[in-house]
């Protein structure tokens, strides 16, 4: 059976479609087309049912794709076990985190991790929704709630604070805010609920539930702009807000929030020394970070 094969297969699989299949692997989208034809008829069976909407799994290429997961964290192991042999670290890894975190805080320490590590590779996914570990989009993952499913090793990365934020020029527009029943005659930027990625994130709801919120947004960032611009006020986390100068935060000993992040990759992962080094950076990092984490 043709490897090159297999690795377009998990690609679809994990990916949903040819066509992100073909971006991730840098390939044409016919030329996935014509290797999943091809481990198909090897096998003698159909691995996928094809529709307009994408590739899904049949209950065949479900057993295969956990197959072949076997065989990808196996191949896995034996080049950590081999990379071993030196002192020297090196090899690819994936980190996914929230937008925000992965932005303003992971970035700007990532290069420390690369210049320490000059042989390993970190790819960071940085965006506003769960990464999937289950479908290998990353090696491990920092997120807002701790795995309640799959053979993870997790462990709490941090607490971390969040707070109410605006513009002083809004701020001296708009009616003063002594207590939080003030926000009512406020306008608040937030989360678009019904797209969320986590309950944790509604925070809206228990800060000023009858307050108007004429700009929604499934980016923190985006909402952190808007903030900037004047629109409103929105409640962000604190080490995203202490490197914008334009922004003062309202209420500080009532309008904090507190949340934390979480740190977890698969078992089989998280034995591997690339992804070893990186785990323990982080949590070293966030160790030193804990002023600016927990800022109010």
């Amino acid at each position: 059976m043709n490897w090159d094969n297999l690795r377009v297969f998990l690609a679809v699989a994990r990916q949903g479609s040819a066509m992100e299949a073909a971006a991730t692997l840098g390939l044409d989208q016919s030329t996935i087309t014509r290797r999943l034809k091809q481990l198909e008829q090897d096998i003698g069976t159909q691995l996928f049912d094809r529709s307009p909407q994408g590739h899904q799994l049949t209950a065949m290429g479900q057993r295969l794709l956990e197959s072949v997961q076997r065989i990808e964290d196996t191949l896995a192991l034996v080049d950590a076990d081999i990379g071993g042999d030196s002192h020297v670290l090196h090899g690819h890894v994936r980190l996914g985190a929230t937008e925000g975190f992965g932005s303003f805080f992971l970035a700007p320490h990532l290069a420390d991790f690369c210049a320490r590590h000059p042989a390993i590779s970190v790819d960071l996914l940085a965006v506003p929704r769960f990464v999937n570990l289950s479908k290998r989009e990353a090696d491990l993952a920092i997120s807002i709630e701790r795995p309640r499913q799959g053979a993870y090793v997790a462990c709490k990365l941090t607490d971390y604070r969040l707070a109410l934020y605006a513009t002083p020029e809004y701020l001296a527009r708009h009616a003063p805010i002594q207590q939080l029943a003030d926000l009512q005659q406020h306008r608040l930027i937030g989360y678009v609920d019904e797209l969320a990625f986590s309950t944790e994130l509604r925070y809206l709801a228990k800060l000023a539930p009858n307050a108007p919120v004429p700009l929604r947004s499934t980016s923190i960032v985006a909402q952190m702009q808007a903030a900037r611009r004047g629109h409103g006020l929105a409640v962000l986390p604190c080490f995203m807000a202490s490197s914008c100068a334009d922004l003062q935060a309202v209420l500080p000993g009532q309008a904090s929030i507190l949340r934390s992040f979480w740190l977890y990759a698969p078992k089989e992962q998280r034995d591997i020394a690339r992804v070893n080094a990186l785990w323990k950076f982080l949590r070293e990092t966030v160790a030193q970070q804990q002023g600016l984490l927990m800022e109010e």
